[in-house]
């Protein structure tokens, strides 16, 4: 561990923890992160590229997320584009943000706010 403390840093806005997701299964260039965070919210959550950029500064410096070397084939990649990779701390400030917002809605659904079925047993086999 780093000695860096997650909790520091909550609460993390709605835009930059869709970019902390983003990038917790693949190193991402900007545009492929406003498309993936349109593709998982089912176009819910839409981040112009004049935010996207903001917080990626934001989260660069805060060492959540880095510049990574990992890049496609030249064929299949264009030379301009910056690829970003989640840190192990910004992975920690995501898991920290995740626990946040759960212990919100376990709070909701004991005050009979809302009614939370766990995702498992509400499909059908």
């Amino acid at each position: 561990m780093d000695g860096k403390d997650p909790l520091r840093h909550l609460p993390l806005t709605p835009q930059v923890f869709h970019i902390l997701l983003s990038l917790l299964d693949d190193d991402l260039h900007g545009y492929a992160i406003i498309q993936e965070v349109n593709k998982r919210t089912g176009g819910r959550v839409k981040l112009g590229s004049g935010t996207l950029y903001a917080a990626i500064r934001r989260l660069l410096e805060a060492e959540m997320i880095e510049e990574s070397d990992h890049r496609p084939p030249a064929e299949q990649d264009d030379e301009r584009r910056k690829y970003y990779r989640i840190t192990e701390f910004g992975r920690r400030v995501a898991a920290a943000e995740a626990e946040r917002l759960a212990e919100l809605v376990d709070q909701a659904t004991e005050k009979e706010l809302i009614t939370r079925l766990h995702p498992a047993s509400s499909k059908t086999d």
